[in-house]
């Protein structure tokens, strides 16, 4: 059975899709940005290490509403703004996925919304 995932601590959707579904043991988190979490309106201020930051705590939170972590993760697809940004996206991305970690794409786009440096989604099985 599939459902709507909408957490709490996560800035509603900006367009009709999602935080994320699941079906059977699936969880689908949809693509998240740095949202300033006092303005759901714009990108937190900060670099792509802090906006790192901040997308992984936000899928965090959709994933604990279907009762998962990280560690559930099975794959991710993350999405630059600038390749040259992965060193840094890598370092924090590190201290969050744990061996086993998860596949992964990385993917330079030519541009995100509201000028995000970074957007990640995520596949888990509970």
């Amino acid at each position: 059975m599939k459902y709507a995932i909408n957490a709490i601590d996560v800035p509603d959707s900006v367009g009709p899709y999602s935080q994320g579904t699941t079906a059977g043991r699936l969880v689908f988190a949809s693509g998240q940005l740095a949202i300033d979490p006092n303005d759901n309106s714009k990108i937190m201020q900060g670099d792509v290490a802090q906006q790192t930051e901040r997308v992984i705590q936000l899928v965090e939170a959709i994933l604990a509403e279907a009762d998962c972590t990280l560690t559930d993760v099975a794959q991710t697809t993350i999405y630059l703004a600038n390749l040259d940004d992965l060193d840094a996206v890598n370092e924090v991305y590190a201290r969050y996925f744990t061996t086993p970690a998860p596949a992964r794409s990385v993917v330079e786009v030519s541009r995100l919304p509201l000028g995000a440096l970074i957007e990640m989604d995520c596949v888990a099985c509970r």
